[in-house]
């Protein structure tokens, strides 16, 4: 019997366990690792526009996904008193603010994963601390001291990838988007509802509450400012200065902060500047999803996370397993397809978070206008789904004979 290709894929979150999966199909020998002790159940409302809907049909996950949907109404916009003065109500088989399929972090990652049980090795607790490659494999240390051999690394980490560091060192760039956006689950209260309610205040803020399907609210507070390393400051220091940057917001803003407060576990805040690689793999490394582009809050980073997952394995199975032509592959359809979703034009993130009275007056009647029917679907079109009605995604014969999972087959 041949012996299977092995690889080892970075990464536990939602990149990680889909491309898991389908190395597997592909034929490999699959470990995931992820740095984590254990499954990471936290997280917020994630959206699958466009060609997520075909990776997750080929998955077999498409119901299921759809089954556990978070119940998102549609997006409205508040004053800071409280009032709201538009609304983007979601409309079926189309992907606006609101996206058709919603779903928890969490909750998408624990179907993905549980694709891969018995197909792939889950490792928790564990990280790469150095790679070394040779013509024939990579060479992987392991932080409890472990040292291993792999035909392939694939790195389905996040935007901070450590083991991309170790692999393309001072050729990461970086480009500013000049934003921080804070998470945070707080409790639910009776005045809350289903819908993405968004709050934008002068001096370039925003505040948002998103609606989940296990009794909390998912809340975000996002800033313009530059690269001051506030993401790598503990949790207390943090709140000092969000409770000072936010301060005279209105609204909803100090029932937030309190809450971010009293859960740190399920707070976290990250500077959304977009990474930017020559190339996405070196030798036998490849990156995967937000380790590879990362490119702030686009509502596309899910969508391009299954969809390199899919196309990775589909290239490698294509290609018997030849890495080198299976990269440039993946490379080829990739690049243009995440580099065109990640992209915003000069000025983009001013002016959705304008500083001036001037400015968030001017913002307030753009919503206004898009609620009307045919300048939303120019909205939707141009703006939140830029590479949708473009992108074409690959067939690979590998993937026709997955049945769609519904019910029990994962519970």
């Amino acid at each position: 019997m041949t012996k299977k290709p092995t690889v080892l894929v970075t990464g536990g979150s939602i990149a990680g366990p889909a491309q898991a999966w389908a190395l597997h199909r592909a034929g490999f020998e699959v470990t995931l690792l992820e740095r984590a002790p254990r499954m990471r159940e936290a997280g917020q409302n994630i959206d699958i526009r466009e060609a997520g809907h075909d990776v997750l049909r080929a998955m077999g996950l498409h119901e299921r996904v759809a089954a556990a949907s978070t119940g998102e109404a549609g997006t409205r916009y508040y004053d800071h008193l409280g009032q709201p003065y538009a609304e983007l109500p979601v409309r079926a088989g189309k992907d606006g603010a609101t996206a058709e399929l919603e779903i928890l972090r969490g909750k998408l990652s624990e179907l993905i994963l549980g694709l891969t049980e018995g197909r792939a090795a889950h490792r928790y607790g564990n990280h790469v601390t150095s790679l070394d490659q040779d013509p024939d494999g990579v060479r992987v240390e392991l932080a409890d001291g472990t040292d291993e051999r792999y035909d392939l690394v694939v790195v389905a980490e996040g935007r901070n990838s450590a083991t991309r560091r170790l692999v393309f060192g001072d050729d990461i760039g970086l480009r500013t988007r000049g934003l921080y956006i804070a998470y945070g689950t707080i409790a639910r209260t009776e005045d809350d509802d289903d819908w993405w309610r968004w709050l934008t205040a002068t001096d370039g803020r925003m505040v948002a509450v998103r609606p989940d399907n296990v009794g909390t609210i998912r809340a975000q507070l996002g800033f313009l400012a530059p690269d001051l390393g506030l993401d790598r400051l503990d949790h207390a220091t943090q709140m000092r200065i969000l409770r000072t940057r936010f301060a005279g917001a209105g609204w909803l803003t100090d029932r937030i902060l309190d809450g971010f407060t009293a859960a740190p576990a399920e707070f976290y805040l990250e500077r959304t500047d977009r990474v930017m690689l020559p190339a996405y793999s070196r030798g036998r490394v490849i990156v995967v999803g937000d380790a590879a582009w990362a490119g702030g809050p686009t509502g596309m980073g899910t969508t391009l996370a299954l969809v390199s997952a899919y196309v990775l394995a589909g290239e490698l199975h294509r290609a018997g397993h030849d890495h080198e032509r299976a990269f440039a592959g993946y490379e080829k359809v990739m690049r243009p397809y995440a580099e065109k979703v990640q992209s915003f034009g000069p000025g983009y993130t001013s002016a959705l978070l304008p500083r001036t009275t001037r400015g968030l007056r001017r913002l307030r009647a753009v919503h206004r206008l898009f609620t009307r029917p045919a300048l939303r679907d120019i909205l939707e079109r141009n703006l939140l789904s830029r590479a949708g009605k473009d992108f074409v995604l690959p067939r690979y014969p590998m993937y026709d004979t997955v049945q769609p999972l519904a019910g029990a087959e994962l519970s």
